[in-house]
């Protein structure tokens, strides 16, 4: 019998959330952008202000439900209700960012409780130079300091291998017997 996962994607504004469900879901995706109207459309011209929803299909007839959290704090209503039941989180941060380590303090604090009840995954995107693809040994050192135990990996949000790849190593990581193909 086919199983259906609940992830959340969740992390700062600009870090490819909307991109990667959009990259990921078999089903056309439920958004909730709107125009930018402070900082943020500095940054972006739409910014997402309750969720993102889509839903991939596995090989092996599993559904995972992909929703994504809004990333500026005054939608932070938002984040219990859709991490509620989640298996896990996919956290993404963006290794441009002026400081992409406070970025993922600043989450880690924010998605703490759920993080220590679930599972987590860090994807560092928009590291195409070498330069941000060298952030990954100071994320896994900043995870180690603050206790949090989470496998960390470079990823595009518009390359779909990527996203798989996040979402499959989350899943193992509470289940190693799964190993979906």
């Amino acid at each position: 019998m086919s199983q259906i996962h609940k992830i959340v994607f969740v992390g700062p504004v600009g870090a490819g959330k909307t991109q990667a469900i959009r990259t990921l879901s078999d089903i056309e995706v439920v958004s909730t952008e709107a125009r930018a109207s402070d900082e943020v459309q500095q940054l972006k011209p739409q910014t997402t202000v309750a969720m993102d929803y889509g839903v991939l299909h596995l090989d092996n007839g599993d559904r995972v439900r992909l929703y994504g959290t809004p990333g500026q704090e005054r939608f932070d209503f938002m984040w219990d209700i859709l991490t509620e039941h989640a298996l896990g989180l996919v956290m993404l941060v963006r290794a441009t960012a002026p400081d992409p380590l406070n970025d993922l303090r600043l989450c880690v604090s924010a998605f703490r409780r759920v993080i220590d009840d679930t599972a987590l995954v860090v994807g560092l995107t928009h590291s195409d130079s070498l330069a941000e693809r060298g952030l990954r040994p100071a994320v896994m050192a900043e995870l180690a300091r603050l206790g949090v135990p989470a496998l960390v990996m470079n990823a595009d949000a518009r390359e779909r291998s990527d996203m798989v790849m996040l979402v499959k190593t989350l899943i193992y990581s509470l289940d190693p017997l799964y190993a979906p193909e």
